[in-house]
């Protein structure tokens, strides 16, 4: 038969029996090729990896391994990743942070003996929120270098939703037949409960996802002994964060009864006013945070008005005794009713010793001879003047935030109260001093 290879007519077809003799299929038995890394048989099946192989959530410490990345959650701690002991050129670890808490928590990478960007020491250390790492070894000289480091902008920013009450410190009372100290400024978002001042409800927080929000508690304003100076009025408290700006006024001092030249005898305005003595208006409360203070009555027996209330105005002054202070208000948002922030009680100069009550809410009545007792701490409630001693303190003031427990973070500073047991399904952090909460 004729061998045509090479040079048959094209018309003529080619048969197993113009092929070449000696000519197997040898050669290519055995042999394989590389895929992603690895040598594959001719003949045998491989998936091809086309992008990172994203792994689960990482909670906690754990070993990182080539080609994959990994959603970082350090919302309950900071987390360090421990990357192989060796590497080969062109080997990927990608690492992301999962909730935007890196900047609390941060991420420590363990290089494992092997360089990255040039050094086995120190760690490099992650703690800016949103950042993701792309890790790209290179070789043995500068080891891993991280191709992507980035602070990735949240470019579609979520809100979740808090009730808030927000309580400044109460004023401190005055001295010499003197007015009782105001109440701090008095704001409620829960439950369609009022705010101070006869103000409504106010409208719930809607914190943005990721953000800090910065919580100042105010510390009640100063007592006083003497006549010509006037209890401290108290400090505000505050909310402050992205999108949000909610500022409780302090209380207004209460007025001591002193003589000089350019000397008022005026109770200080607040988020609830300080009562004033002998003739003179109480000071002015805020607008939706709370009442005046009381006016002082002046002639024989005169006597200081009491501190206005969240709820109430304070008592203006009759002859012979002090003005009663102004009831608080009460609410629910911690799972039970708590009254806050009521008036401190002025008193008299007379011999009687007649003083005005304390109004509801933590406040002190005043005293006659003795020191009255500050404002309940945490209830921003107006501490009692004093006719013969030092006068009462005001109470601090308190933050609390109410929100759906599937929604909180659990990242706090400043160690808030934290409970999430009383109400089924939510959680209250109350802040007694001052700390932060991120969203």
């Amino acid at each position: 038969m004729t061998n045509y290879i090479g040079n048959k007519p094209a018309n003529v077809p080619i048969s197993n029996a113009d092929l070449p003799t000696g000519i197997t299929n040898a050669k290519l038995q055995n042999s394989s090729i590389t895929i992603n890394g690895s040598a594959v048989s001719l003949g045998a099946s491989t998936t091809i990896a086309t992008g990172t192989d994203w792994q689960a959530v990482q909670t906690s410490n754990f070993n990182a391994v080539v080609s994959k990345g990994y959603p970082i959650n350090t919302t309950g701690g900071a987390i360090t990743v421990t990357f192989p002991s060796s590497a080969s050129a062109g080997d990927e670890i990608v690492l992301m942070d999962y909730a935007r808490t890196f900047g609390t928590n941060a991420l420590t990478i363990n290089q494992n003996s092997v360089k990255f960007q040039g050094y086995t020491s120190p760690n490099p250390v992650y703690d800016t929120n949103g950042q993701t790492i792309k890790c790209v070894y290179i070789d043995s000289t500068q080891g891993w270098i991280p191709s992507v480091d980035d602070d990735v902008t949240m470019e579609t920013p979520q809100t979740v939703t808090a009730d808030f009450l927000c309580i400044a410190g109460g004023g401190g009372g005055g001295r010499q037949n003197a007015g009782g100290g105001g109440a701090g400024g008095y704001r409620n978002s829960f439950n369609n409960e009022a705010s101070g001042g006869g103000g409504s409800s106010e409208t719930a927080l809607n914190l943005t996802q990721g953000s800090v929000y910065t919580i100042t508690v105010g510390d009640g304003g100063s007592n006083t002994n003497a006549r010509t100076s006037n209890g401290g009025n108290g400090n505000d408290s505050s909310i402050i964060g992205t999108g949000i700006s909610i500022t409780s006024i302090g209380g207004g001092g209460g007025s001591s009864d002193g003589s000089g030249s350019g000397y008022q005898n005026l109770g200080g305005a607040g988020g609830s006013g300080g009562g004033s003595a002998s003739g003179s208006a109480g000071g002015s409360g805020t607008a939706n945070q709370g009442y005046d203070g009381g006016s002082g009555y002046s002639g024989a027996n005169s006597s200081g008005g009491g501190g206005g209330g969240a709820s109430a105005v304070g008592e203006t002054a009759p002859q012979g005794r002090g003005g009663n202070g102004g009831n608080g208000l009460s609410s629910s948002i911690t799972g039970s009713a708590v009254t806050r922030a009521g008036g401190g009680g002025g008193v008299t100069e007379d011999a009687s010793g007649y003083v005005g009550t304390a109004g509801s809410g933590g406040a002190s009545a005043g005293s006659y001879g003795g020191s009255p007792s500050a404002g309940t701490v945490n209830t921003g409630s107006g501490g009692g003047g004093s006719h013969q001693a030092t006068s009462g303190a005001g109470g601090k003031g308190v933050v609390i935030l109410r929100m759906a427990t599937a929604d909180y973070t659990g990242t706090t500073s400043g160690s808030p109260t934290v409970d999430q047991s009383t109400v089924s399904g939510q959680t209250i952090l109350i802040f007694n001093a001052s700390g932060s909460y991120t969203a």
